[in-house]
């Protein structure tokens, strides 16, 4: 394992190349990986059929407990084992995580992850590949629990923009479950900010851009963005039916109202899928 986790030599820093991608890799995580999606979370899927085949796609995701984010895991699991790890798919991943810490920014790297930036994005799409790309970030895997059943995409529009621009599809990917696994109780980042400003350092010298109070394993009360242990819990994901755009091109993905109105549809859709999807999980 130390052997696989060792960096390949490269100029090109962590996050902004398709090649660190290994399927080899990857392919040492699926057992780990089908334990915790059949016996810990217990996960039940539906919707795969909606995925196109042979034709790349924009998977906008909704996720949700924290950074361990579960639901984005086994979503990862159900794509490696029923397309085979070697059909590439790449994840953006939010540039300040890339510097938390060197060993996960090469595991993360080594299982499809690229830096959250339209160049990377582009790249992975023009190379034949899908893409997963979760708009909410952690806006949205720290939001309150109250909020758990409502989609949070936080107002960023960029992947509108990307699949206007690249003429592809958007495959939404919802689940409900995986903020079960902790309590999220408030977010004191204002606070925590105007400290910030007064003179207190980040952690890390890294804006967090959120600031929870949750309580979760194993701290109890947890401050701050934190890493909890997520309780097992049943996940229930669904992949939802493509959206297509009537018009698509550098043109469309310039014109903002027409990006916001393709925004709002993406958002209204996924809500609506999320909704239907709880009801169902309590029936």
């Amino acid at each position: 394992m130390l052997d696989v986790l060792k960096e390949n030599k490269s100029t090109t820093k962590l996050g902004w190349s398709l090649d660190r991608r290994e399927p080899k890799f990857i392919q040492l995580f699926m057992p780990i990986w089908k334990w915790l999606y059949e016996y810990y979370f217990r996960v039940e899927t539906s919707g795969w059929h909606h995925i196109p085949t042979q034709q790349k796609v924009l998977f906008v995701g909704s996720h949700n407990g924290g950074f361990a984010a579960p639901d984005m895991l086994m979503v990862m699991y159900d794509w490696f084992q029923r397309f085979g790890v070697e059909q590439p798919v790449y994840g953006l991943l939010h540039p300040k995580v890339w510097n938390v810490s060197p060993l996960l920014s090469i595991m993360t790297a080594k299982v499809g992850a690229v830096v959250a930036h339209p160049k990377m994005a582009v790249a992975a799409l023009r190379s034949g590949a899908s893409v997963l790309v979760y708009p909410g970030g952690v806006q949205e895997v720290f939001r309150p629990y109250y909020l758990r059943n409502k989609i949070v995409l936080a107002g960023r529009k960029g992947f509108i923009k990307l699949a206007l621009q690249e003429n592809v599809p958007i495959v939404p990917v919802i689940s409900t479950g995986a903020h079960d696994t902790f309590l999220v109780l408030a977010n004191c980042y204002d606070i925590m900010q105007q400290l910030h400003k007064w003179g207190m350092p980040w952690f890390l010298g890294i804006d967090p851009e959120i600031f929870p109070i949750y309580l979760g394993l194993p701290w109890g009360v947890a401050f701050g963005p934190l890493p909890h242990i997520p309780i097992p819990v049943t996940i229930r994901t669904h992949v939802c039916s493509p959206i297509i755009f009537e018009r698509y091109g550098a043109e469309a993905a310039r014109d903002r109202e027409y990006v916001n109105m393709c925004y709002e549809i993406v958002q209204s859709q996924m809500q609506q899928q999320l909704d239907w999807l709880v009801e169902s999980s309590s029936n």
